[in-house]
């Protein structure tokens, strides 16, 4: 056994105060968790330091050299050839917004409420009550006592009644128009 193991550390060293002088100092001259477990060694890894600073609540740091310095920009290639760009110059000091019209909207035609007054009474069918026969729609909240399914005719072919069909499906149209209107 080394004499490390002895220690329990498990073959590391411990944070003696003299390592934790060390660490202050190179964290505050701007060093790198990595850098500043290369230069201690003894078995210390970037999360130990990370760990340590954290515990030690060391937080100001030197900033490095490459933050000071600021890169100059390269001008930036038009994602559509043939399309100018947001940007024109109006000289060679000026940099002023290119004007753009908008287009006039079209008018989007209004689209028929579902009144929920129009739902069909009664049905209300529970889950081991359910069929090829019966609308699916669920009512209420799965976790409730009340919770249930519609239960009326379904439509030919499709899992809900007429009332709940037209609640679940829009007609591809309609659907276009509601994406445009919310992406403007």
């Amino acid at each position: 056994m080394t004499s490390q193991d002895i220690n329990g550390t498990g073959g590391k060293l411990p944070w003696t105060e003299e390592r934790v002088e060390v660490l202050k100092k190179l964290w505050n001259e701007g060093l790198s968790a990595s850098q500043i477990a290369a230069r201690l060694a003894g078995g210390v890894t970037r999360n130990a330091v990370i760990g340590k600073v954290h515990r030690l609540g060391l937080s100001g740091r030197a900033t490095t050299s490459r933050v000071s310095t600021a890169r100059p920009r390269r001008p930036r290639q038009p994602s559509h050839p043939g399309r100018h760009g947001g940007l024109r110059t109006a000289g060679a000091t000026a940099l002023k917004p290119q004007a753009y019209s908008k287009p006039a909207p079209l008018p989007e035609p209004e689209p028929e409420p579902l009144r929920l007054v129009d739902m069909p009474e009664g049905g209300r069918i529970t889950i081991l009550m359910l069929s090829d026969k019966t609308c699916r729609w669920p009512i209420g909240d799965p976790g409730s006592e009340e919770f249930c399914f519609c239960g009326h005719e379904p439509k030919s072919g499709m899992p809900y009644c007429d009332y709940h069909s037209r609640v679940a499906y829009q007609p591809l149209q309609e659907r276009r128009s509601q994406r445009r209107a919310s992406n403007r």
